[in-house]
């Protein structure tokens, strides 16, 4: 393979396929980026076996088409040293060279042949469903999916899909996102995206994107990039069990003042009390050590008596941190049972702290 290639086009395809490279074993081929342009068309891609993606464009100056692999990051650093001019790629003898003007540097290469393959889209059924919409749906219910959790099936979001909409799901057990769109479909399925893949799929600048599955893979499909991800095989929880029927108490919040009075308690405690008091809401540390911290808003409630919640800030902030109205809803019955904040089609099941 011998090409040259505008050296911004190169370093943003590198940058985006860092994320899918084998970071602890340089070893490994999927350290390596695969590079390769048939005249025509320019190929870059990346995977670790559990996520991968691949970019194109249009080649350009293309004197011998062929493919090649290469240390990612190291790529990346040599490309990001050189000036904003053309650079030339050229295989010789099982080495990449990278060239610009008086610049020289050689890369070892691995047999581009032993480059693992991609799941194809064929005969895959798949879903339809808008890019953006799918987008913002993860990004909502991410910071409730789990992390390193031994029950596997939480360390992902769930997409429920049902003949007339769709649920994007997640939990860490002492809360619950959910994320729900009208959408028709002819059948219903249900399937675990890992929480790497979730995080990815966000950076992805997506656009008429087609969406495949099977039972081991998630792939997502647009003019110019194929990206996938393997699918975590276990049963989800039933979410459905969590949200409470019937709410006994609701009120309207205003998003900005309730972040800022529980920022100010954090600089103390994580977990804080709430009580709602007829004209007010009582915001206090909840800490062992012999400091405290409160604050208070003015706000009519409605509550004929005190209604006490304890719960952990981030779960509320996180929440709020993807709330884009000015307002949202507390639905809550008891101080120990499960609350529900919501926005929309957007809400977070939380289980209290018991004090």
């Amino acid at each position: 393979m011998k090409m040259t290639i505008d050296k911004s086009v190169l370093e943003n395809i590198l940058l985006h396929l860092q994320p899918f490279l084998e970071k602890k074993d340089t070893s490994q081929i999927t350290s390596h980026i695969y590079l390769s342009t048939d005249g025509r068309t320019f190929v870059a891609k990346a995977t670790d076996y559990e996520i991968g993606l691949t970019l194109q464009t249009h080649a350009h100056s293309v004197e011998e088409p062929g493919s090649i692999t290469a240390n990612g990051k190291k790529l990346l650093d040599i490309i990001r040293i050189l000036k904003d001019e053309e650079v030339e790629l050229e295989l010789i003898k099982e080495n990449l060279h990278i060239r610009q003007k008086r610049s020289n540097f050689k890369l070892p290469t691995y047999k581009s042949s032993e480059f693992p393959t991609f799941p194809t889209t064929e005969n895959k059924p798949n879903i339809t469903i808008d890019s953006q919409v799918l987008i913002e749906s993860l990004k909502k219910i991410t910071p409730a999916a789990d992390t390193n959790n031994p029950k596997f099936e939480l360390n992902g979001a769930l997409i429920d899909i049902k003949t007339n909409q769709i649920n994007f799901v997640a939990t860490d057990t002492r809360r619950l996102a959910l994320v729900h769109i009208d959408n028709q479909s002819e059948e219903e399925l249900s399937i675990i995206v890992p929480k790497k893949a979730i995080i990815e799929i966000q950076k992805l600048s997506l656009s008429n994107i087609e969406i495949y599955y099977d039972n081991t893979h998630l792939i997502i499909k647009s003019e110019n990039s194929l990206f996938f991800t393997k699918l975590i095989n276990g049963k989800f929880p039933d979410y459905t069990r969590i949200i409470p029927k019937e709410c006994s108490k609701t009120i309207v919040l205003p998003k900005a003042l309730i972040i800022s009075a529980i920022k100010q308690i954090t600089t103390i405690s994580n977990d804080l009390k709430l009580t709602f008091n007829s004209d007010s809401i009582l915001f206090e540390s909840l800490s062992d050590d012999n400091i405290e911290a409160k604050t208070s808003i003015e706000i009519d409630n409605g509550f004929n008596t005190p209604f006490i919640l304890a719960i952990n800030s981030r779960y509320i902030l996180d929440f709020l941190g993807q709330v884009n109205s000015n307002d949202f809803t507390l639905e809550a019955n008891e101080s120990n049972q499960p609350f529900v904040i919501k926005d929309q089609n957007f809400k977070t099941i939380v289980m209290p702290i018991v004090i």
